[in-house]
């Protein structure tokens, strides 16, 4: 349940950090457009505006992680130890190290992905349809007719069992013995060591 929830935060957070990305991607796009005096009066106004919360000493709110994450991207493109004004450098450092074990925890997460749910049922549809056909067979297939590089062990987890009773699709030993023991022409299953 925590795990679910957490996806969720997740999603949430990714989902806004999308909307806020494309909206700061707009802004720069209408920007690009603008003529420099303008684009200079409005850096400006947005000084003075800093100038004047400084002066004032208003605590600042917290930073949403859209807001950091953005911040840390868009200080890879200047020397943002001059430009930063709300936080100390000692915080912006520790944004981008949160973010980067983020990343990584994302990235190292533990287990293989799931195969999607039409995977699963082609492949249950595959064993039930030719029921000669093991999961080699079936991976094999996958491979060549479709593309879809799959493990013969991940087939073999999502292949129907088998009810009880009903016979084994392959062969038993001792049948494999029974069936070709006219074919066998020798069989030495005793060993003698001798002095040579």
């Amino acid at each position: 349940m925590e795990l679910l929830s957490r996806t969720f935060n997740m999603i949430g957070e990714l989902a806004h950090l999308v909307q806020a990305l494309f909206s700061d991607g707009m802004r720069f796009i209408t920007l690009l457009a603008r003529s420099r005096t303008a684009l200079a009066a409005e850096n400006l106004f947005l000084r003075k505006q800093l100038a004047c919360y400084q002066e004032r000493n208003i605590r600042p709110r917290r930073f949403s992680n859209v807001s950091r994450f953005i911040l840390v991207r868009l200080s890879r493109g200047f020397a943002w130890k001059d430009a930063l004004v709300n936080v100390t450098p000692r915080t912006f450092i520790g944004w981008h190290r949160a973010g980067f074990r983020l990343f990584w925890r994302w990235k190292s997460r533990p287990g293989r992905p799931r195969v999607p749910a039409e995977l699963r049922a082609l492949i249950r549809e595959m064993a039930l349809s030719n029921t000669s056909w093991g999961e080699e067979r079936i991976a094999n297939e996958l491979l060549l007719k479709l593309g879809l590089r799959v493990s013969p062990r991940t087939v073999r987890k999502y292949m129907p069992k088998r009810p009880r009773g009903q016979p084994r699709g392959d062969q038993l030993w001792s049948t494999f013995v029974r069936n070709h023991a006219a074919a066998i022409l020798a069989g030495d299953f005793c060993t003698v060591v001798t002095a040579t």
